[in-house]
């Protein structure tokens, strides 16, 4: 039962189908003359519409990379080189490779705070951008799935003439994008979180807007981002776009996501649900559960056969509350006891109904040998 799509997805079965030419047969450079570094190029080339056309974006909008942390980290580095004097502003949940990449530049870094569902404070965005150079928002927060309002925050920023960045990572793929509406200046994808491969992404950049690359070399992507292209795990990211787009309005993810919050809610006690329920991903859930400690649960689960994790698959392992909860104020205790679950297109409710069953047992077993000093503790409510 595996629940933890924001980490990575499953491949999907077309997806693999598509690429494997690519990797055994037509192995050829896409910058060779000949024939058949021809045809790998005219394959880069219809798989570059169709992420194109997964955001609304003409062709030569999209730049491909090894994956999501490069996006970031083009943009960041190119929007720091570029622009003027100021600051950096973000908010305080971004993913790490958002919030270490921006530490990393030798500029003053803003955190915009969240309120207790974990929606952006527009007020202090708003006030933050009277000195900034460049703002920096994600779409969806890979922990809890609360959707930012990214067409008011980047309408703030064109509106002050500053160039805006969205990390839309967890959001490609999941709810509609279309960068036609939004004044966006840069947006950064990954393919594995929409069942494409691993090690490759897209950066858009928005036709008329400078940039500066990262990477130097043999000039690939116009002079973008040098590099002999991925060309299968291109194909790859090009057919997971496209069938992201065919399941936008046939996707059963919300219903089966409330279905596994409604059976855990009903089998055991304590269990609070974080973050805003009105805008979050249709596929992703984060919970705490009263006198339990994640790192058990998530021992028992894997037993169980029940995948899931304790926030972002970066953060595995730590001992701590995440960024993200201490953002929401979510206390430490509590956010100690937390668990994110998210689905999959391949998800099944057969999958939900026994996943949930297994939360239940296992919070109920953990609860009856946990230590006194752990628990109970005070539920935290948003």
């Amino acid at each position: 039962m595996y629940l933890d799509a924001n980490a990575t997805s499953p491949l999907a079965p077309e997806v693999w189908a598509a690429m494997e030419p690519w990797m055994l047969r037509h192995f050829h450079n896409a910058s060779s003359p000949y024939y058949a570094g021809r045809r790998a190029r005219t394959a880069i080339d219809e798989a570059r519409a169709r992420v194109a056309a997964l955001i609304g974006a003409r062709e030569d909008e999209v730049i491909f990379t090894s994956g999501g942390t490069e996006s970031v980290n083009a943009a960041l580095h190119s929007l720091d080189e570029l622009c003027g004097d100021g600051s950096i502003v973000t908010s305080a949940v971004e993913h790490s490779a958002v919030l270490r990449t921006a530490a990393a530049l030798k500029r003053r870094v803003v955190h915009c705070g969240v309120f207790g569902n974990g929606r952006l404070d527009e007020e202090q965005y708003l006030s933050s951008l009277k000195n900034a150079a460049f703002a920096a928002l994600m779409w969806a927060n890979n922990e809890t799935g609360v959707i930012f309002p990214i067409a008011r925050a980047a309408d703030h920023a064109s509106e002050r003439g500053l160039p805006f960045f969205c990390d839309a990572i967890q959001a490609a793929g999941k709810i509609p994008i279309d960068v036609k509406e939004i004044p966006i200046t840069m947006l950064a994808l990954s393919a594995h979180k929409f069942h494409g491969p691993k090690g490759v992404g897209a950066l858009f950049l928005r036709r008329g807007s400078a940039f500066s690359p990262l990477l130097h070399g043999g000039g690939q992507e116009q002079g973008r981002r040098s590099g002999t292209e991925n060309v299968a795990a291109i194909v790859g990211m090009g057919v997971a776009a496209e069938l992201a787009m065919r399941h936008f309005s046939e996707s059963a993810l919300a219903p089966m996501r409330d279905t596994l919050e409604s059976r855990v809610m009903a089998a055991v006690s304590g269990v609070t649900r974080n973050g805003d329920i009105l805008a979050r991903l249709p596929n992703t859930t984060h919970l705490s559960f009263e006198g339990c400690e994640a790192a058990g649960l998530l021992i028992l689960l894997d037993d169980m056969g029940v995948y899931c994790s304790a926030g972002s698959a970066c953060m595995s392992g730590k001992q701590h509350g995440s960024h993200v909860q201490k953002a929401m104020g979510i206390p430490d205790l509590v956010a100690k006891s937390s668990l994110r679950f998210s689905l999959s297109r391949y998800t099944t409710m057969d999958e939900i109904e026994r996943a949930a069953d297994c939360i239940a047992r296992a919070v109920k077993k953990l609860r009856s040998v946990q230590s006194p000093g752990i628990g109970p503790v005070t539920v935290y409510q948003p």
